[in-house]
């Protein structure tokens, strides 16, 4: 028994001696003196660094969307206006007086399922003039004349000149329209 508190007072000793050499080499904390790293500290800094690794980090290359294939200007027949309904994938054109307008921006209005998708494909100009969206508004014959729309009042040719003014400053002009049989329908077909 002797021998083991021997051996304990040996080995407190060495601590001790120990802790006077630790004490001389790692000098204790200054009284009133804050620890760096902490917590709030370590937390705080991750922000950093992240914040300037946003600003440093190479910006990724932004691409343009491509650009639409080239619009030819081409002359249609009612017929031939006929398939650019938005159906099928098929751009939106209509006409008013004689100028074919391509309306695909405003498929929402002039494509299926649209207020205005009578219009798609055809002669929109009597409709418009008219304010009403009914299919009696459409030429039913399509192998026939253009609608001269010779009948039309003062009221109603001012109100179709407000829509095609708004389509002219609005959507491309792509074509013209011409009645089937006519020279400039016949040219465009050579």
């Amino acid at each position: 028994m002797a021998d083991s508190k021997q051996r304990h007072l040996h080995c407190c000793h060495g601590l001790q001696i120990l802790t006077r050499l630790g004490a001389t080499l790692i000098p204790p904390p200054a009284a009133g003196a804050t620890q760096i790293i902490t917590p709030i500290n370590l937390i705080l800094a991750s922000i950093f660094v992240f914040v300037v690794y946003l600003r440093l980090k190479p910006a990724v290359p932004q691409t343009l969307p491509r650009a639409p294939p080239p619009t030819v200007f081409r002359t249609f027949t009612p017929p031939t206006l006929l398939p650019y309904n938005g159906l099928n994938g098929m751009p939106v054109y209509l006409s008013v007086r004689g100028r074919v307008f391509d309306v695909t921006s405003g498929r929402n209005f002039y494509g299926p399922g649209g207020p205005y998708a009578n219009f798609a494909g055809r002669d929109a100009s009597r409709g418009l003039a008219c304010g009403s969206f009914d299919e009696e508004m459409l030429t039913k014959d399509l192998e026939g004349p253009l609608d001269t729309l010779e009948d039309l009042g003062p009221e109603e040719m001012e109100a179709m000149q407000g829509w095609e003014e708004r389509f002219s400053e609005k959507y491309l002009v792509v074509g013209k329209l011409v009645p089937v049989g006519s020279e400039e329908a016949k040219a465009s077909r050579s």
